[in-house]
């Protein structure tokens, strides 16, 4: 008889009538309360952990560990990658997350950021702090390109792929020398020999390129619609090691 009681008030307090009515006992209808509270809380909890960062950026477990990987990587990761290495469930969620994370910075006046570079995305220092940076790693000494080296590289930017010759043509110099300065550099590479007499090599960018220069795509060169010249994909063959890349 005491059991069934117990079940007619759990169910009674289900349905909204008072407790009292049915003469439930004050400690078990307290413990009905804190439990349906509690149960309350947590839905809040679940609801407010679509954000992986709080607005004290407090970071979850998943943005945790997406900021970790781009804390410790050298070079742009795509967003599928992301989430793969993160355990993500997409490269949706990787986006969410990263836009989270950059609000927090924002919110923080953080020294760091996450950009798009090379397709992918880098945790950077924001430009305001280069100047204090440099003294530590001397990186800009190493960045640094000469005028001559700077040309070249702008010619094959935006007239990729291209041949020495046709370097040169626009140039008006040997650029020889600069070139091989480039590939050393990893900013340029060979992307391949052109169908036509001596069969000359043809010069792309690469990825580090489009890091270094804080690149998503070559889409983002300054007047890329208007100066960038696209060679017709049959005048030039890959090699076989390049079109296994892709």
């Amino acid at each position: 008889m005491r059991r069934d009681r117990t079940i007619r008030d759990s169910i009674a307090i289900l349905h909204g009538f008072p407790a009292a009515n049915l003469r439930a006992p004050q400690v078990f209808d307290e413990r009905v309360r804190q439990f349906f509270r509690s149960g309350a809380d947590t839905a809040d909890r679940l609801r407010n952990r679509s954000s992986e960062v709080d607005e004290h950026g407090v970071r979850g477990r998943k943005a945790a560990r997406l900021e970790a990987l781009l804390f410790v990587s050298d070079t742009a990761l795509s967003a599928r990658r992301l989430a793969q290495l993160a355990m993500l469930a997409d490269s949706a969620q990787v986006a969410r997350i990263i836009e989270q994370l950059n609000a927090a910075y924002d919110r923080d006046r953080s020294a760091y950021r996450i950009e798009r570079a090379a397709n992918g995305y880098l945790l950077l220092t924001r430009p305001t702090f280069a100047h204090w940076l440099g003294r530590v790693h001397h990186r800009q000494g190493d960045m640094k390109l000469s005028p001559p080296a700077l040309e070249t590289l702008t010619v094959v930017a935006y007239r990729q792929p291209i041949t020495r010759a046709e370097i040169e043509a626009v140039r008006g110099v040997q650029c020889a020398e600069m070139l091989k300065q480039l590939l050393e550099r990893g900013l340029v590479r060979i992307g391949g020999e052109e169908n036509s007499l001596g069969r000359p090599y043809l010069y792309e960018t690469t990825r580090q390129f489009l890091e270094s220069f804080g690149l998503g795509s070559l889409d983002e060169l300054p007047l890329a619609d208007r100066l960038r010249v696209i060679r017709p994909p049959d005048s030039a063959e890959l090699p076989q090691s390049a079109a296994a890349t892709g």
